[in-house]
C-alpha cells in the first residue's frame, strides 16, 4: 500500500514543517572517492512492500545508475512515515528522497523540489496534486479507495446473487450475511488507523464528491464544514453500520496486517480497502473465491474514488540534487519496477504507455478493469483522506478523521460530534 503509529511522533502539523525548514539539512553520507554520490531514501515497509522488494527496487535503479550510492531510511511505521519525514526534517535529517510522503506543509514551507513539466512528460496525470500551482510529488501510480474484496461463497451461502449497485442493497446483504451469523464488514485500526476509516472514506467521496467535486476546496475556502447536513448525514451513515452490528466495535484495535489477515482466513465477508489489496488477494492463501465491486452510492449511479500521487518527492535542500531528482525519476518510470509495483502493492500505475503483465491475478484484474470503466465514463472523483494537495485535507487532519470514525464505529460520538469534532479540529489545524 501505500498504507500508511503516527500517534507519539509529532502532533503540530504543518506549522512544525515551517519552523524547521529554513535549518534543515540533509543526511547523508558522503561521496565516495570512486566518484559516486550519496543520497538518502525513505521508504516503509507493510505486508506487500517488504525490505526485499524496496532492496530489490533500488538495486535496479543503481545497477543502470552506478554512480549513485543509496542509504535506505524505513518509517518506524507504515501509516507514520510522513510524521517521521517531519522529526527527521526538525532534527536537521530530513532525507533527500522520499516515496508516499504527504508534500502537504513542506511544500509550502520551502523545503521540497517544484518538478517542471519536461520532468513530468512521462507521468499521465502530469498535473494532478499542485500546491500554489507547482507540483512537488511525482504522480507515479492511481488507486482506488475503497472498493470492496468480498467472500464469494459468504455471499452464496447467505442467497446475495449478485452484487450491490445501490446502498439499500448493500444493506439488503449485510443483514443476510449477519442473519448467518458472518461478520458482513471487516474493519481494523490499532497503529494503523487508517483502516477504520475506510468505509467513510468511500462513503463521503461517494455521496459528497459525486455531487460536489470541489467540496474540499470549498471546505478550504470556508464555505462549507464537517457540521454541515450533507457531510453529517455521511457519518451517520457510516455510524449505521456499527449500530446494526454490520461491522464490530472490537476490531479497531487491530492493525492493517491483522486485519487483511483476518478477511483472508474468512472472518468477515466484506473488506473495503484500497487497491493495493489485490497484490495480497492474488497472492497470498486462501481458501476462498474473492470478487470485487464498487462501494454503492444511493440512487445506483458509479462513483469511483481514486487518488493519483504516492510517488517521490526531493528535497530541495538535498546536496547532491540533480543525483537525487535523476534517482527519483528513474525509480518511477522503471518497466520492471512498475511491473514489481502490480505485482507487490497492486498499484494502476500512472505512466504513459504502460500497461500491466498478462499475467497478473483475477483480484488485481477485476479491479483494474472497474476502473478503467470509470475513467472511460468519467465516474472518477477524488478519494476522501487521500488527497494531498490544494484541494486535500489541512496537514494533520488524516488522524482527526481516522479518530472520528473510530469514535462512530465505537458510539464514542454520535454523527453530530465527530462532524462538530472535525470542524475544531480543522480550525487547530489552520483552517
Amino acid at each position: 500500500m501505500t498504507t500508511l503509529s503516527r500517534r507519539g511522533l509529532l502532533a503540530a502539523g504543518g506549522a512544525v514543517v515551517v519552523a524547521a525548514a529554513t535549518s534543515a539539512c540533509s543526511v547523508k553520507e558522503p561521496s565516495s572517492s570512486s566518484g559516486q554520490k550519496a543520497i538518502t531514501f525513505l521508504t516503509f515497509e507493510t505486508p506487500n512492500l517488504t525490505p526485499a522488494y524496496w532492496d530489490a527496487a533500488i538495486k535496479r535503479v543503481t545497477g543502470k545508475n552506478p554512480d549513485i550510492k543509496v542509504q535506505k531510511l524505513v518509517s518506524p511505521t507504515a501509516d507514520g512515515r510522513t510524521d517521521y519525514a517531519k522529526q527527521l526534517l526538525t532534527s536537521g535529517q530530513f532525507p533527500d528522497v522520499m516515496i508516499a510522503v504527504s508534500p502537504a506543509g513542506f511544500a509550502e514551507a520551502g523545503a521540497l523540489y517544484a518538478w517542471s513539466p519536461a520532468e513530468l512528460k512521462d507521468f499521465v496525470y502530469p498535473t494532478a496534486n499542485p500546491i500554489k500551482g507547482k507540483y512537488y510529488q511525482l504522480p507515479a501510480n492511481t488507486q482506488t479507495i475503497p472498493p470492496v474484496y468480498y467472500n464469494k461463497p459468504m455471499f452464496a451461502e447467505a442467497g446475495i446473487t449478485t452484487t450491490p449497485t445501490t446502498w439499500a442493497q448493500l444493506l439488503t446483504a449485510a443483514a443476510a450475511l449477519k442473519a448467518k451469523g458472518r461478520t458482513p464488514f471487516v474493519v481494523g485500526g490499532g497503529k494503523d488507523a487508517f483502516a477504520s476509516a475506510m468505509i467513510l472514506d468511500g462513503i463521503v467521496s461517494v455521496d459528497i464528491y459525486g455531487t460536489t467535486p470541489d467540496w474540499m476546496t470549498r471546505r478550504r475556502a470556508g464555505t462549507v464544514k464537517f457540521s454541515d447536513a450533507d457531510f453529517t448525514a455521511a457519518l451517520a451513515k457510516f455510524a449505521d453500520l456499527a449500530a446494526k452490528g454490520y461491522l464490530k466495535a472490537s476490531d479497531v484495535s487491530r492493525d492493517y496486517a491483522a486485519t487483511e489477515q483476518a478477511f483472508l482466513d474468512g472472518k468477515g465477508a466484506m473488506y473495503p480497502m484500497g487497491n493495493w489489496f489485490a497484490a495480497n488477494a492474488d497472492g497470498k492463501s486462501h481458501s476462498f473465491e474473492i470478487g470485487v465491486f464498487n462501494l454503492p452510492s444511493a440512487d445506483g449511479r458509479t462513483v469511483v474514488p481514486a487518488y493519483t500521487g504516492g510517488g517521490m518527492i526531493v528535497s530541495a535542500k538535498a546536496a547532491n540534487l540533480d543525483t537525487a531528482k535523476r534517482f527519483a525519476l528513474a525509480f518511477q518510470v522503471d518497466k520492471t519496477q512498475l511491473d514489481a509495483s502490480v505485482k507487490a502493492d497492486g498499484l494502476i500505475p500512472a505512466i504513459k504507455g504502460y500497461t500491466p503483465p498478462s499475467t497478473v491475478g483475477p483480484v488485481y484484474r477485476a479491479g483494474y478493469d472497474l476502473y478503467q470503466q470509470a475513467v472511460t465514463k468519467n465516474e472518477v472523483v477524488h478519494a476522501f483522506r487521500w488527497e494531498t494537495a490544494d484541494d486535500g485535507l489541512l496537514p494533520g487532519m488524516t488522524d482527526k478523521v481516522d479518530a472520528a470514525a473510530q469514535d462512530l464505529i465505537t458510539g464514542r460520538k454520535n454523527p453530530a460530534q465527530a462532524g462538530a469534532y472535525l470542524d475544531a479540529e480543522w480550525a487547530k489545524a489552520g483552517g
